[in-house]
């Protein structure tokens, strides 16, 4: 069900009990109180005030499938979750919030340090910090304890902790365990996206592209080309169009003039018939003698799980298991002539 969906149903639910959407405070504090405090901190705006006011709230249950029991909207909400409860429970109407939340109420309160990352271990059922997986529908954000400790403060003690806040030992203190703690998250979450790509930058690609060298590797998720990649592609004679494909990582063979893509998947982006195709065309441009592809996974398993439901592998194509290593897999059909496209076998050290 959409969360837009979830999201209306609760607020039914509700009015048939005769009860507000949303109470006039959430652990004691009221909308007026979350204005007056981000006021003082510069930062002004229905959106953000209400967005805060959503975090807050440890009466609704999450809205994540598969959160930890008895878990709340305040253990973790996804940008999609916040804007639901603003525009949906919060001012009554159909929909959620049209804008970007990132950059409108979140990025804001990040700034302050008033919301951390924070990430739903689905495998664990649990919430841990930051976004130790880039761009995942498990990304989510909570207030920080200290300013919710500012929010519900009594006067006599509101000025001195949000002085204490505004200090720049502690900003620095904040951002500093935030990104130990985003460290630790990453070690949970493994095996990551990144790890699979780091594995075959390290273990695949020595030990089956013999004279390879490694011109683009996309560790993160919508990562640009750097500037020492752009050189290192133009030294090959690559020079990628934008709506050319932007694989895992990109290697070349000086010697035989080819390139090789590899595509690490932990969710989705097999080598396709399609990428296979947008490559070939990059691979004519670019005046190369050819192009071999490999599709990498964590685990048997995880092939498994994907193949079952996709079947999207090409022929003339290769399957590499980070955990049975010593070996890779060419693909092939029926009356397909085992080549890898634009060079024959009997030409590689493959």
């Amino acid at each position: 069900m959409a969360i837009e969906d979830t999201v209306r149903q609760l607020r039914s639910a509700r009015r048939a009990l005769r009860r507000p959407p949303t109470p006039h405070a959430l652990q004691g504090v009221t909308k007026e109180r979350i204005r007056d405090v981000l006021a003082e901190l510069g930062c002004t705006g229905d959106d953000i005030v209400d967005a805060t006011f959503a975090l807050l709230d440890d009466e609704t249950p999450s809205l994540f499938s598969r959160a930890p029991a008895g878990s709340k909207f305040c253990d973790g909400a996804s940008t999609a979750h916040i804007g639901a409860h603003v525009g949906i429970l919060q001012r009554g109407r159909q929909n959620k919030l049209d804008r970007e939340g990132r950059d409108y109420w979140i990025k804001p309160l990040r700034e302050l340090g008033a919301v951390n990352p924070v990430y739903l271990d689905s495998v664990n059922r649990s919430f841990i910090p930051g976004h130790p997986k880039p761009k995942s529908p498990n990304s989510a954000y909570a207030l920080d304890r200290e300013f919710v400790a500012i929010l519900r403060a009594a006067q006599e003690e509101h000025d001195r902790l949000l002085t204490e806040w505004a200090q720049g030992d502690k900003i620095r203190e904040r951002a500093r365990l935030q990104g130990l703690a985003q460290e630790r998250s990453v070690a949970i979450v493994q095996p990551s996206h990144r790890a699979l790509i780091i594995a075959c930058a390290e273990t695949y690609a020595p030990t089956f592209l013999p004279g390879y060298s490694m011109l683009f590797a996309d560790y993160e998720d919508g990562q640009r080309v750097s500037e020492q990649e752009r050189s290192q592609l133009a030294r090959a004679g690559i020079v990628l169009a934008l709506d050319d494909p932007m694989p895992d990582l990109i290697l070349w063979n000086p010697d035989t003039d080819t390139i090789w893509i590899i595509e690490a998947v932990t969710t989705d982006g097999e080598v396709s018939e399609h990428r296979v195709s947008q490559t070939l065309e990059l691979v004519r441009r670019s005046n190369k003698a050819g192009a071999g592809f490999t599709t990498a996974y964590h685990s048997w398993r995880d092939a498994a799980r994907r193949q079952a439901q996709h079947r999207n592998i090409p022929p003339a194509t290769y399957i590499w298991i980070r955990d049975d290593p010593a070996k890779h897999f060419l693909v092939s059909e029926i009356g397909a002539q085992l080549t890898i496209r634009g060079l024959t076998r009997s030409q590689r050290d493959v």
